[in-house]
């Protein structure tokens, strides 16, 4: 079998640079989805895709073997690749990237992920998620906190617990998925995926070609109102020679930084005013120098360029080591500060079949409590009326202590007991 793809990437409505990038080709499809605002999220977007693309060389054959050998091979050299960028140029630090890849070899696919960015499969209809969000959001959804729809518009839907970035150690989900023929394969950005729920991705991938179905789940995306960069590429799992068809395709950022390089002629033939563009062969070079950060592609071989010997360079642990600790301090401030403000919370709950006032935040973390009881009264739930004693069980917020007791105090009257508190409390 041989896939028929088509690639598209869109700036967006607000932001003013594209951080993603994509990268469609007969054997690999990849997405990445840069983050670092200031520190150059399209660098790490685009040195990832150009390590990511070195899986398109060789012939089908070649990675049979051990598809997912080869998925992390790569996966792990573009995350050398951006380390490397970060001790060569400390203004990049804390820049890093999403990455979801697939190398296909005729029949299945290697399927490596890590991040936000996303895989689908549409079957017979039917739409299929490839890859699971390394989110907070996605923890509080696993927990039974929150649903797939809240996700979308929780104020911390952005915060991702896994990149490429170069420092801490890669963990990226491995996977082998078995195509047949009819398949469908969409991999896309959260500037897509973040607005567009399952039924309209489904209904949007099963209706026009590779070509149309890229195009049109952008424009949903920014029509749904997406304030990312949206990325979509879509691949039709067709019968053929996997090594022939349409060319392979550059598109975001990594197409468009070549453009500011020097020296770089006929490499960008691309269309929509830049956003997108097709680009040579794998084996064709880019320049090395974009920006000044070397993205020269990988050999052919991804696993012997992960481990190829590279020349010392002096002081680089002692970088990483203070990187670390400055990230460490200042995580641990924000914390520090975000608890000392949550004991200041109160609110009137439920605890042991009577009415408490809790001191902290109504919620918790994974393995963290975020309150606890703080007074715990005479007053039955049970001796409360239907309505405040729902009330009670879904908390009431209450801010400032003084307020909690007031609260308490007006569901006396309603209970027909006298407000007693135990003076239990935990300081």
């Amino acid at each position: 079998m041989r896939l028929d793809y088509a690639a598209i990437s869109d700036v967006g409505r607000v932001r003013k640079d594209n951080q993603d990038s994509g990268y469609a080709g007969p054997h690999v499809i990849a997405v990445c989805d840069g983050v670092g605002g200031a520190a150059r999220g399209d660098i790490a977007s685009s040195t990832a895709i150009s390590a990511l693309r070195g899986l398109d060389a060789g012939p089908a054959d070649g990675h049979r073997d051990d598809l997912l050998g080869h998925v992390s091979g790569a996966l792990h050299r573009a995350h050398d690749k951006i380390g490397e960028l970060v001790d060569d140029n400390p203004a990049l630090s804390g820049t890093s990237t999403t990455a979801t890849v697939a190398v296909f070899d005729g029949e299945r696919l290697g399927l490596g992920h890590v991040g936000d960015s996303r895989a689908y499969l549409l079957r017979g209809g039917e739409l299929r998620q490839l890859t699971k969000d390394h989110t907070f959001v996605q923890t509080l959804i696993d927990d039974g906190q929150i649903t797939e729809e809240e996700s979308r518009v929780h104020p911390h839907r952005n915060l991702i617990l896994r990149a490429v970035d170069g420092i801490h150690d890669l963990e990226p989900d491995l996977e082998v998925v078995e195509l047949e023929l009819g398949d469908r394969l969409l991999f896309c950005s959260d500037g897509a995926c973040g607005v567009l729920d399952n039924t309209r991705l489904a209904d949007i991938l099963g209706s026009g070609n590779a070509d149309f179905a890229a195009v049109e789940l952008v424009r949903a995306s920014l029509a749904a109102g997406s304030t990312d960069n949206v990325t979509c590429l879509v691949a039709d799992v067709a019968e053929g020679d996997p090594d022939t068809g349409v060319e392979p395709m550059l598109v975001g950022a990594a197409a468009e930084l070549p453009r500011r390089g020097r020296g770089v002629t006929g490499l960008f033939r691309g269309h929509r005013s830049g956003d997108t563009g097709e680009l040579e062969p794998v084996d064709a070079e880019i320049p090395d120098d974009i920006d000044g950060y070397a993205t020269r592609t990988d050999p052919i071989d991804p696993e012997e360029a992960r481990y190829a010997p590279q020349p010392p360079r002096r002081f680089t642990w002692v970088r990483r080591v203070l990187a670390l600790v400055a990230v460490v301090g200042l995580v641990w401030v924000a914390a520090a500060g975000a608890w000392s403000w949550s004991q200041q919370q109160y609110y009137v709950s439920e605890y042991d079949g009577k009415v408490a006032i809790y001191r902290g935040v109504d919620g918790s973390l994974p393995g963290l409590e975020l309150s606890s009881p703080y007074e715990v009264t005479d007053i039955e739930m049970d001796s409360l009326s239907d309505y405040d004693r729902s009330q009670v069980e879904e908390g009431i917020g209450a801010g400032d202590l003084d307020t909690a007791r007031g609260t308490v105090s007006n569901l006396v009257p309603q209970s027909g007991t006298d407000a007693g508190s135990t003076g239990t409390e935990n300081g």
